[in-house]
């Protein structure tokens, strides 16, 4: 490991691998930085198929996506520290000064450019409001899932699942096929919050039901899980009283959401979207501080990796560039309007190609014959005619934004 570097990569999960193959493609000298001792990030576990489909046309497991970029990176000759840990980063006239802890002692390196590809972490029980006491038997899906696949570890024989996200709906199907019986999905929402295909092949198939509108609103059991309470929620997400149901399980496995890891973001004073509460971003992932780009799900959480890589493919290119010539941005804002709930990037730079720009929408409810709309100045941009929107699944758009003026506004329609 040398002590300078044009970019540094900071998480070699999807998003991190790929921006540092990017950027050392694109002519920069790369550093990737991970605190696991293996790169890879959460595909390492994630030994079911559907990755890749996008990229490259063909459906991989998440071990089989991840090593086609980490034999590519390694053919690069960029240089690699695992099991590092990030303690500080500080800003420098030219670059950025990162301290890293690691098994041979604290090191300090220096670059150009910094792309934080930090992933995200899940939300748990605590912070979904379940009262109870904390007995043995209560997880997180991606726990249950390093458990299983990983470690080769049951943790569970009776089941319930809260929460019908993509990671959730994998983890039904998984802990069916391994001899464990799930009692059922719980969605608090009224719509699943996973990808229609993991409906239709994680619970449908093995006949696993779901129901919407009920929560888990307390865990019974003192030393091992005994049962949860389930509750019907309203419109406003509250427990309908009198609708309390008592279900014996031995483990309840939350899918209740994630959230983006930004604590690096903020600590060199990032701004984050509300939205999404990852940076804010142009087209080329690079934040509102010059030079610091972010990619993946510190970003928005995605739910297809394919998405994720992208992200950090254009942030790489973008990064290699940016050490090559610096250039004062000219950010136009990214106005989300009738029906849009998340978009990425927020702003466009009018300065750097804004003609091969790509954004990631995500609706705030499910539409049936709608049309997306950018316009820009009253001029139509892109239109794009939807049979359905599914509020759980991305939305990608590749539009040329040559003729954007001050602002550009995307719609349903």
């Amino acid at each position: 490991m040398k002590e300078k570097y044009d970019v540094i990569v900071i998480g070699a999960g999807p998003a991190g691998l790929s921006a540092a193959l990017s950027a050392s493609q694109n002519g920069a000298d790369v550093l990737i930085v991970e605190r696991e001792n293996e790169p890879g990030g959460i595909l390492k576990q994630c030994i079911h198929d559907g990755f890749g489909l996008h990229r490259y046309g063909e459906k991989l497991t998440g071990p089989e996506y991840a090593y086609r970029d980490i034999v590519h990176l390694e053919e690069t000759g960029s240089d690699t520290a695992y099991s590092a840990f990030v303690l500080d980063i500080s800003e420098q006239d030219e670059g950025w000064q990162v301290t890293l802890s690691m098994r041979s002692g604290l090191h300090t390196v220096w670059t150009k450019a910094l792309i934080l590809a930090t992933g995200c972490r899940e939300r748990t029980a605590r912070q979904v409001f379940i009262h109870g006491d904390r007995p043995s038997g209560v997880y997180t899906a991606g726990t249950v899932q390093n458990f299983i696949n990983l470690r080769g570890w049951m943790p569970a024989k009776r089941a319930v699942i809260l929460g019908s996200g993509d990671i959730g709906l994998i983890m039904a199907r998984r802990l069916s096929l391994e001899g464990a019986e799930v009692l059922g999905v719980y969605e608090a929402k009224n719509r699943p919050g996973g990808l229609m295909r993991n409906i239709a092949q994680c619970l449908e198939d093995f006949n696993i039901p779901l129901y919407l509108s009920k929560t888990v609103t307390r865990t019974i059991g003192k030393h091992r899980l005994e049962a949860v309470e389930i509750m019907d929620v309203d419109d406003d997400m509250e427990p309908v009283s009198g609708t309390a149901e008592i279900i014996p399980c031995d483990t309840l496995i939350l899918s209740v959401g994630l959230i983006p890891e930004n604590e690096l973001a903020e600590s060199i004073g990032i701004k984050l979207s509300d939205q999404t509460h990852g940076p804010l971003v142009d087209q080329n992932m690079e934040t509102m501080k010059d030079g610091v780009f972010a990619a993946g799900n510190c970003v928005s959480v995605n739910d297809l990796a394919d998405y994720v890589s992208e992200n950090g493919i254009t942030a790489g290119k973008a990064a290699a560039s940016y050490v090559r010539q610096k250039q004062k941005r000219e950010l136009i804002p990214v106005k989300k309007l009738n029906g849009i709930g998340v978009c990425v990037p927020q702003y466009i730079d009018k300065t750097s190609e804004p003609g091969n720009a790509v954004l990631y929408l995500r609706s705030d409810d499910d539409y049936r014959d709608r049309e997306i709309r950018l316009e820009s100045e009253g001029k139509i941009l892109l239109t794009k005619k939807m049979k359905t929107i599914h509020s759980a699944e991305i939305i990608r758009l590749e539009a040329d934004l040559s003729g954007i003026g001050a602002e550009l506004e995307v719609k349903l329609i």
